[in-house]
């Protein structure tokens, strides 16, 4: 089975087709397709880690929806001075789905640009 490690929001994921990922907040409303950017493809023995080589990758995601994550409370404390504050903060995250991992889609796409 293929797999790809893509960068989302400054973070880095192990994706395969068909996994559904929460990652942070993105900007692209439900429904609409977004290109990851890969930073290693794998496939069985062959592995692509060159840079060169990278911008042959395509890996798509399709957003399905956006959430609130858990609530995480917090407490800052100074004892013998009577100094309390509660603070409570829900991280806004993006769900995600991989469609497609593909090799050489984007030298495929120009050459069909270039022979039309």
């Amino acid at each position: 089975m293929s797999y790809a490690i893509v960068r989302v929001g400054g973070k880095q994921y192990r994706v395969e087709k068909g996994d559904s990922l929460v990652v942070d907040r993105m900007s692209a409303n439900e429904g609409d397709k977004v290109d990851l950017e890969p930073l290693l493809y794998a496939d069985g023995d062959k592995s692509v880690l060159e840079p060169g080589e990278l911008g042959k990758v395509t890996v798509q995601a399709t957003v399905t929806g956006h959430e609130r994550g858990k609530k995480i409370h917090g407490l800052k404390f100074k004892p013998k001075r009577g100094y309390k504050r509660r603070y409570g903060h829900r991280q806004d995250l993006t769900r995600i789905e991989i469609g497609d991992i593909e090799v050489g889609a984007r030298r495929a796409a120009k050459e069909q640009a270039d022979g039309s």
